[in-house]
């Protein structure tokens, strides 16, 4: 599969940099606009411990779901408390974003707009950002295998980088999960506020985080879509593989 489009036309952007350098190993449309999908999460974390300092029992029982296992009520609460567009707000204030913006449709955090290159910036940032910043690492490292909805997220990064550092995995458009219910009506999907600036449609998937290759710290950011109907493993087994082309 080439680096930037499979054989049926595999949207992807990319930007893999060193951590310590931030010499740009590999990019490719770093600045294409995707929906976040889960690559929010983050975002929510940090906003909320920028304002909350020390987090709660409480408050631990939602970010650390949210982070490891990627839990959409944890991310929905949080979201919610937040002031929702207000968080994506603070968080372009504070770190710089240049392409990320809210949503159109305020309940759907998972339609963020944002691009590889600025998730690189927030693992940078991440990376010096104090306690909040380390807490939401720890987490980013302590991924578990499957998502709180039940859909296996070791692809990409985890499936080629050993003992990754921190991962953040991000999925939208597969149906539910194996531990979601099945929506009331299949036929009638819920509708979407019209988003010019990013593919709501296609299924998308992504993976990023910290990866130690060579005895360099790797930041690496991969967003996808593919094409309508594409299934949960068949999208996997093709982003793993452009992870592999990524880190070898």
């Amino acid at each position: 599969m080439a680096a930037e489009h499979g054989p049926d036309d595999q949207r992807a952007g990319y930007l893999v940099v060193d951590a310590e350098t931030s010499a740009v190993l590999r990019r490719h449309d770093s600045r294409h606009r995707f929906r976040s999908a889960s690559l929010v999460k983050p975002l929510i974390a940090l906003d909320h411990l920028r304002r909350h300092g020390e987090p709660s029992d409480a408050d631990r029982a939602l970010l650390e779901p949210m982070l490891r296992a990627s839990h959409d009520d944890a991310a929905s609460e949080l979201w919610d408390r937040g002031g929702r567009k207000e968080i994506i707000h603070r968080m372009v204030a504070e770190i710089g974003l240049t392409d990320t913006e809210p949503p159109r449709d305020q309940d759907m955090w998972g339609y963020v707009v944002l691009t590889a290159a600025d998730m690189i910036q927030m693992y940078r940032h991440l990376r010096a950002a104090g306690e909040p910043g380390a807490y939401v690492l720890e987490n980013l490292r302590r991924w578990t295998q499957f998502g709180a909805d039940g859909f296996d997220q070791s692809f990409g990064i985890p499936s080629v980088a050993q003992s990754p550092e921190a991962v953040k995995q991000g999925w939208s458009g597969f149906g539910p999960g194996p531990n979601d219910p099945a929506p009331p009506d299949p036929a009638s999907p819920r509708r979407k506020i019209p988003d010019d600036r990013v593919d709501l449609d296609r299924p998308a998937m992504h993976t990023t985080g910290l990866v130690r290759r060579d005895g360099h710290l790797l930041i690496v950011a991969l967003c996808t879509l593919h094409p309508a109907g594409t299934d949960w493993n068949s999208a996997a087994t093709r982003l793993t593989e452009l992870t592999t082309t990524l880190l070898n």
